[in-house]
C-alpha cells in the first residue's frame, strides 16, 4: 500500500490497523537536541482518544505512547522517532456481519475494488484509529514551533445548526469543553442537539477552523508547493472531511476585488495587512499574518438507524450498524486537523531554509 506518508523533511509514516496489534508512526527529520519525553506526546493523545466525553462511546483505549527510537537522555538525537500505541480494547467480533456487505458512507467498496480484500474490523487502515500516528508526530512538531515562536490552535466553530462566537476567544474553553468550542453558551447547546439527534439513532457533522500565529512571511512556493494546497492536502487526509477553506474560503466567489482585497500599511517598521481576507497566504507563499484554514466534517457514517446497501452477492439489503460509534467525529477531530497543520508548517519552515544563497551561507559561516 502506498500513500503512507507525508512531507519532505520532516516525513512521518504512519502504520497499524484499528483492530491490530498496535498502531504508530516513524518520523523523520526532527532535528536533534529538542527536550522530548512521552507525557509530550500523551497530551496530545488524550484529547483524540475516546471515552473521555458524553460526545464518544465509553471505550476503554488506554492510548499510551511508547517512544522506540530517537531519543537519548530526555533529547531528540536526529536520528528517526519511532512510536506505537498498543490496541487494548477490540470488539473484534462487532464486525464480523459486515464482512459480507457495504457499510453506507464507509470505505467498504472501495477497499474491496482497489485491493479486492479488506479487513472488516472497525475498517483497519481506513479507521479513524490510524490518526493516532499523526496525533503523536504533530506533537513533536508543535513542541519545535512552539521555541520558534509559532502558535498552533484548532477548535470546533459550528456543530450541527450551532455556530461558536469567536469574540471572546478562549483556549482553555476549547480545551475544557466537550465540543472543542470557545464558547460555553455554544458548547451546551450543541450538546442537547447531539444527544437529540443521537436518541434518534442519528449522528451529526461539524465545521473546525485552525489558526496558526507567529509565521513568518515567505513559507511555501508558487506553483504545486504551494502553503495552501499543501495544508489543503494534509486536511483533506483526515477521513471524514469533505470540504476545505483558506482565509474567506468560499466567500470570496460573491467578494468584489476591492473588499477582498487586503489593503498593506506600514506599523512599527513593519509591513503588515489592515484586513486578512487571504488567511495568510497570498500566492501559495505565507504573508506573516495569521493563516486560517476550516474544515468540514461529514456526520459519523455507523448510525444505528436503518439504512439500505448491498451485499457481496450483488443483492440489495438492509441493515442496522452494530458496535460503538461515536455520534459526532468533529471534537476528537480537532486535535488531529491541529497536527496535520503544525506537521505541514513545519515541513514548510525546514524547506525554506534553502530558499535563499544567503541564507544558506548564514547556516554555513
Amino acid at each position: 500500500m502506498a500513500g503512507s506518508s507525508f512531507g519532505n523533511i520532516f516525513r512521518i509514516t504512519t502504520w497499524g490497523e484499528s483492530h491490530g496489534a498496535a498502531l504508530g508512526v516513524v518520523v523523520d527529520g526532527v532535528p536533534a537536541g529538542i527536550e522530548l519525553c512521552e507525557e509530550d506526546i500523551q497530551r496530545f493523545l488524550d484529547r483524540r482518544k475516546p471515552g473521555t466525553s458524553s460526545l464518544s462511546t465509553p471505550r476503554k483505549e488506554d492510548d499510551k505512547v511508547e517512544i522506540l527510537s530517537g531519543i537519548f537522555e530526555g533529547k531528540t538525537t536526529g536520528c528517526p522517532i519511532s512510536m506505537l500505541v498498543r490496541n487494548t480494547s477490540q470488539h473484534s467480533q462487532d464486525y464480523s456481519e459486515i464482512a459480507s456487505y457495504y457499510r453506507p458512507g464507509h470505505a467498504d467498496y472501495t477497499f474491496d475494488e482497489k485491493y479486492g480484500f479488506r479487513d472488516y474490523r472497525g475498517g483497519g487502515r481506513s479507521s479513524g484509529r490510524e490518526t493516532i500516528g499523526r496525533v503523536a508526530a504533530g506533537a513533536i512538531a508543535s513542541k519545535v514551533l512552539s521555541e520558534l515562536g509559532i502558535s498552533v490552535e484548532a477548535y470546533t466553530t459550528a456543530i450541527g445548526p450551532v455556530n461558536a462566537c469567536l469574540d471572546n476567544y478562549s483556549r482553555e474553553k476549547v480545551l475544557n469543553n466537550a465540543t472543542a468550542m470557545p464558547d460555553n453558551d455554544a458548547d451546551k447547546e450543541a450538546l442537547e442537539y447531539v444527544a437529540k439527534m443521537r436518541s434518534e439513532y442519528d449522528s451529526v457533522g461539524g465545521v473546525m477552523e485552525c489558526k496558526v500565529t507567529g509565521l513568518p512571511a515567505g513559507l511555501g512556493d508558487p506553483v504545486f508547493e504551494k502553503l495552501d494546497a499543501n495544508l489543503a492536502k494534509a486536511t483533506m487526509s483526515i477521513g471524514a472531511v469533505k470540504a476545505v477553506e483558506i482565509g474567506d474560503g468560499v466567500k470570496v466567489s460573491t467578494s468584489l476585488g476591492s473588499e477582498n482585497n487586503d489593503s498593506f500599511v506600514i506599523e512599527n517598521d513593519s509591513i503588515i495587512k489592515m484586513t486578512n481576507h487571504s488567511g495568510g497566504i497570498l500566492g501559495g507563499i505565507s504573508d506573516s499574518s495569521p493563516v486560517v484554514v476550516r474544515a468540514y466534517v461529514k456526520p459519523t457514517p455507523s448510525i444505528f438507524k436503518e439504512q439500505k446497501t448491498v451485499n457481496k452477492s450483488n443483492e440489495d439489503i438492509s441493515v442496522q450498524i452494530k458496535g460503538r460509534h461515536d455520534p459526532i467525529i468533529v471534537p476528537r477531530a480537532v486535535v488531529v486537523f491541529e497536527c496535520m497543520t503544525a506537521i505541514t508548517i513545519l515541513d514548510a519552515l525546514l524547506l525554506n531554509m534553502t530558499s535563499t544563497m544567503n541564507g544558506i551561507k548564514k547556516f554555513y559561516s
